[in-house]
Order: C-alpha cells, then sequence, then structure tokens
C-alpha cells in the first residue's frame, strides 16, 4: 500500500498494483482535483471521518450494464402508478446531505465526510458530478449522487425516507438513459442493488471499459 504525497497529485496504477481487498493507498487530501484525478483511474475514497483517508480499487469491481437492469413486477407497478416523480440536479446540496445524514445496516455513523460532501459539491458546480431527486407531494424523498466520466457513471451514495424510493430513481435514471449510458459503477457489493442486476466484473474489464470513456470525452 502507499503513502500519498499532499504536495503530489499522483496514485499507483490500478492496473498493475493490487492491495489488499483493493486498498491501494492511503494519504492524501480530499481536494477537488485529487478525487477527480482518481475516479478518472478507477480508483475512490472511502474510509472513516477522522482516520486516514483510504484509497481503493477493488478487483473484481461490481457493475451494472443498464439492458441488464432487473425491474420486479412490484416496481413496474409503482412506476406505472407514477408514485414517484424525478429530476436530475435540481438539489444536489440535498440528496448529498440526505445520503449524510442516512443510516447505513451494520454502520456506526456515516463514512461521507464533511471534508469529502463539500468536494463533491464544488465538483457538482463544475458540472461533473451529477444528482438524481425522487419526489412524492412535492417533498424529496429519496435520490443519489455521482460522478459522469463519459457514457460511464460512477454511483456513490443514495438515500431514501420512503419505501422504494431510492429503487425507483434508480431504474428511472437507468431507463432513461439507456442510450448514453455504457456502465454503472456500484463500487463494491449490496444486495439492493444486486437486485437490480449489478454483478461482479474483473477490475481489467472496469479499467479497459473507464479508459475508453476518458478517451472519448
Amino acid at each position: 500500500m502507499v503513502r500519498l504525497d499532499k504536495n503530489e497529485i499522483s496514485f499507483p496504477d490500478p492496473e498493475l498494483y493490487d492491495g489488499h481487498e483493493g486498498l491501494i493507498a492511503f494519504g492524501g487530501d480530499l481536494s477537488v482535483e485529487r478525487i477527480w484525478f482518481a475516479y478518472q483511474l478507477g480508483i475512490f475514497p472511502w474510509y472513516n471521518p477522522g482516520e486516514e483517508i483510504l484509497w481503493w480499487s477493488p478487483d473484481p469491481r461490481f457493475v451494472l450494464y443498464p439492458d441488464e437492469i432487473k425491474i420486479s413486477k412490484s416496481m413496474r407497478k409503482i412506476l406505472n402508478r407514477n408514485v414517484f416523480s424525478f429530476s436530475q440536479n435540481k438539489n444536489f446540496r440535498e440528496v448529498i446531505k440526505n445520503c449524510q445524514q442516512s443510516e447505513r445496516k451494520g454502520q456506526n455513523g456515516t463514512w461521507l465526510s464533511d471534508e469529502l460532501m463539500n468536494s463533491f459539491i464544488q465538483l457538482h458546480e463544475y458540472g461533473l458530478a451529477k444528482s438524481i431527486e425522487v419526489w412524492q407531494d412535492g417533498e424529496l424523498v429519496g435520490g443519489f449522487y455521482g460522478l459522469q466520466i463519459g457514457n460511464l457513471f460512477c454511483g456513490e451514495s443514495m438515500f431514501a425516507k420512503v419505501s422504494n424510493a431510492s429503487k425507483a430513481g434508480f431504474i428511472h435514471f437507468v431507463e432513461s438513459n439507456k442510450n448514453n449510458l455504457e456502465l454503472i459503477d456500484c463500487q463494491s457489493h449490496t444486495d439492493h442493488l444486486e437486485s437490480l442486476g449489478a454483478r461482479m466484473i474483473p477490475k481489467q474489464e472496469f479499467l479497459k471499459i473507464l479508459h475508453e470513456n476518458n478517451e472519448r470525452r
């Protein structure tokens, strides 16, 4: 595992370096420039606030191909009944704030620190991060955010205040962007996303798609 220098934005090559369970570096900072550079390499930060910043590039990688999304009969009924309405980039700050405050099963507190949250808000202001909002009766009840790299969307975190809100938002996002989305990076496994069709692929396969999207931008 490599210690990063705060004064130099660089990372070990994830194609050549495999750390323990995908952990390839620690340290550095959470500047907008470093985060954006990391994601273009297939690396993301994940750590406990107050502790050393940890940088990951797991193998295998948990992803979803848009044409493989699974929609249950019950979810299709909810979508057809227009229980929710959806928007994009209408309220990024509230989406990421709700993601920070959401309780996670098996976790004590949040991994999303104020510093990391503020960097993503800046990335949104630069047009690099986007949010998807889910509404019910005029209230924000769910959503998620992530970074867009060409036709690849790197999902970060989601929240739901009512049942099925985040799932409906994710399905709507995928179905609405099938023609211009090649892959959704889900990073690490969750049962929630697996039920929607996400699966593991080798890191090398993921990095190949990522590099092709970097070149097309």
